[in-house]
């Protein structure tokens, strides 16, 4: 693998000649600046708010020698500087930056007031009344224009000058406008609740540089809050107020005392919320308790109601099941229909091939014959249109169902405009946290049934909460638990592993030169899996089963760092499957470009694309600073300052993987994942294989990892609290 160069940031500055390109909402700018001792003038490429011609900017980073537009100085720091020529302050005024000073006015004011133009119009404003054409009304847009420009300037200069890069204090100004360097001086903490992409250590950073004390309560507050958002990424809904003041006493280095002080301010405010779990006294953030307790009482209102198709008997139905729509039911799923259809909610939970399908099919039948409207959805795309193919009926992931509204940054459907539909099927259950399950609850009327489908032997959500593993646990809702293998899915060596594997056993593997759906490749160390990984997905299992090694194969690895985590096979298997795709763009620590398999980390509702959903870009223009990728016939746009919220896919995290099917699977397992290794991360890794997986794997490590089933329990408040609500256990009905 080649050295990258070492560069050197540089210092150039000038005046701007002309803004090429601009983008308000990101700040992305291409300049040309007219330098000194340079016949030419300079393409500078970089973060800036309002730039004019005419404006002197100085400018700090790296040249760069562009394929597509030649020499390029690439700034990571740009930082505007009113023009000191009566040249440059006529081109100034002239821009079109000052709204009511065009061209003509702009030379009339370099005439009348000569140097001196700047300062009249900050200090002595009236005077402009002076000049031909200006009147009263025209005064006092030229007045708000300037100010708006100068605190621009001002807030982008505040934020650099206390560590903030160009991008962020931009995004800062976004959010804040003229009241930036008040919010950000009065708390600088709010920036990690307020603004995505800056978390509590950058806002940590500038408060120690605006002089906030280490052992200040307000520093101490805002690292009870990180503390939790902390555990919440573990999944957590609540932890141990005595763990979470010994947690944010030795992250932030504060004594203990005084962090017992920022919980019990931080309670009183109601931002955390504090609630005894068996016997514990556990803290909440409070949006997890609002979600927490949105969904026990969600659940509660939906099964006070009636069935909406009341005069319906579920044991009639089965024999016209089986005689109208072909489909043979075992016992065990004639007693799914039948409690389904008697449930005003219920849950279906098994692994594969047990035939949770073929009860959805039955049961969605028979409402269609009794004209009962439906609504199908799950997490993510991908899910949904798995679902849609395998009933024929139109489903949606959860935020489309949901109408995500942008411009409100909520759902539009909710308990004041709840969905028009009778009977609710949620898909892949176990993948949706409490926040969403929450907005989901709320909008299912009254009126309606719902059902929970998923396996809750698989990983819970990537987000807090295990909804589908509490609502089970909570003996609150009338729950069909699938365990027989139907013939035709025994075939699948995929399915008896997957489920051989849920029962401690390990894989069984194929005899002789027969090809297989499923393979265990022993290696002796992590460089011998490597090594075997990259071999497989680009060579062998393309050229045996003649799958495309972007698209059809997907690595799923336990972690993300490492020799076999998802960073170094992402960059290792780019490298060998995308090599030479240009223009490249390199952002936050990635490089992309076209033809590059990658993956949506975040939600972002306004693009509609969703933590997990993987795509393939289209094209890169290092031009109009815009990368667009395709998400199953979705196209997507992003500004280059957004790929924050983008990764490689060629290697993914089997917890991204949730909800997620591929062709072919391979997953390498190591000694050195060692904390990662539990049978439900194997189980769901196995069971995202549609039609090969294969395990390369150190053979300690499997068995470790079978053996394992003492997965770290969520510390959640659900289970409780619909035990607590009143509603009685089903199994004693």
């Amino acid at each position: 693998m080649e050295k990258p160069e070492h560069h050197h940031e540089e210092r150039i500055s000038g005046s701007v000649e002309r803004v090429t390109f601009h983008n308000e909402e990101s700040g992305f700018s291409v300049l040309r600046l007219k330098v000194k001792k340079r016949k030419e003038p300079v393409a500078v490429v970089g973060y800036t708010a309002a730039p004019a011609p005419g404006e002197f900017m100085e400018c700090v980073g790296e040249w760069h020698n562009d394929r597509t537009h030649g020499l390029q100085f690439k700034a990571s720091k740009m930082t505007p500087v009113q023009p000191t020529t009566l040249k440059g302050k006529e081109r100034y005024l002239a821009s079109g930056q000052i709204k009511g000073i065009g061209t003509f006015t702009a030379k009339q004011m370099v005439e009348q007031f000569g140097d001196a133009v700047f300062k009249v119009i900050e200090h002595e404003p009236e005077r402009l009344l002076e000049l031909q054409g200006i009147g009263r009304k025209r005064l006092e847009m030229i007045k708000a224009s300037w100010a708006e420009q100068r605190a621009v300037r001002d807030i982008m200069l505040f934020l650099q000058n206390h560590g903030v890069g160009t991008a962020r204090a931009w995004k800062i100004y976004r959010r804040y406008r003229e009241r930036a360097i008040a919010v950000v001086t009065e708390n600088p903490y709010r920036l990690s609740l307020d603004i995505d992409g800056i978390g509590f250590q950058t806002a940590d950073t500038i408060a120690i540089s605006l002089g906030v004390a280490r052992n200040s309560v307000m520093r101490a507050e805002a690292g009870i809050s990180h503390v939790l958002a902390r555990m919440a990424l573990d999944g957590h809904c609540a932890v141990p107020e005595e763990t979470l003041i010994d947690e944010a006493s030795r992250l932030l280095e504060i004594d203990r005392p005084l962090v017992a002080e920022a919980v019990a301010n931080e309670k009183l405010t109601r931002r955390i919320v504090g609630e005894t779990i068996d016997e514990t006294t556990c803290i909440f953030l409070e949006s997890l308790h609002r979600a927490e307790t949105g969904v026990a009482s969600g659940i509660t209102r939906l099964k006070q109601g009636i069935l909406p198709w009341k005069a319906l008997d579920p044991h009639d139905v089965l024999p016209w099941i089986e005689e109208e729509t072909g489909l043979v039911l075992s016992p065990s799923q004639r007693s799914a229909v039948t409690l389904v259809l008697s449930s005003k909610v219920s849950i279906i939970t098994g692994g594969p091939g047990v035939g949770k399908t073929t009860i959805l099919k039955a049961i969605l039948a028979v409402l269609e014959r009794e004209e009962v409207s439906v609504a199908l959805c799950a997490p993510t795309g991908r899910a949904a249109k798995r679902l849609t193919e395998s009933t024929g009926i139109e489903a949606k992931t959860i935020h489309r169902l949901l109408e995500f509204d942008p411009i409100a940054y909520d759902f539009r459907r909710c308990r004041g405009n709840p969905l028009e539909t009778s009977f609710v099927v949620v898909d892949e259950t176990s993948m949706v946290d409490v926040l969403l399950m929450q907005k989901l609850m709320a909008a299912i009327p009254e009126q309606a049934a719902a059902v929970f489908v998923g396996d809750v032997d698989q990983l819970p959500s990537v987000g807090p909460g295990a909804v589908l593993s509490d609502l089970i646990s909570s003996d609150a809702i009338p729950t069909v638990r699938l365990t027989e293998i139907f013939r035709q899915a025994a075939e699948s060596m995929i399915v008896v592993n997957a489920h051989r594997i849920n029962q401690g056993l390990l894989p069984l593997t194929a005899e002789g030169k027969e090809l297989s759906d499923f393979y265990v490749i022993p290696a002796s160390s992590p460089d011998d899996i490597y090594g075997k990984v990259m071999q497989l997905v680009t060579e062998r299992i393309p050229k045996r089963f003649g799958f495309d090694p972007v698209k059809d194969i997907q690595v799923l690895t336990p972690m993300n760092k490492g020799g076999i985590g998802t960073r170094a096979l992402n960059a290792d298997l780019q490298a060998r499957l995308n090599p030479a795709a240009e223009p490249r763009v390199t952002r936050f620590g990635s490089t992309f470009a076209r033809g590059d398999k990658v993956i949506q980390t975040v939600n972002n509702y306004d693009k509609e694309v969703f933590n997990g959903d993987i795509g393939q870009i289209e094209s890169v223009s290092v031009e109009d600073d815009l990368l667009t990728a395709l998400f199953d016939r979705h196209r997507v746009e992003y500004a280059f300052s957004e790929l924050e919220e983008m990764s490689l896919a060629y290697a993914t995290s089997i917890h991204k993987s949730q909800g997620s099917e591929y062709p072919a699977v391979v997953i390498p397992l190591a000694m050195q994942h060692f904390t990662m290794l539990e049978r439900n991360l194997i189980y769901t890794a196995v069971t995202r294989g549609r039609k090969l997986v294969v395990i390369v794997t150190e053979p300690k490590a499997l068995a470790i990892a079978i053996q394992n089933c003492k997965s770290k329990r969520r510390l959640t408040g659900l289970v409780q609290r619909l035990k607590n609500s009143g509603i009685q256990n089903w199994q004693n009905w």
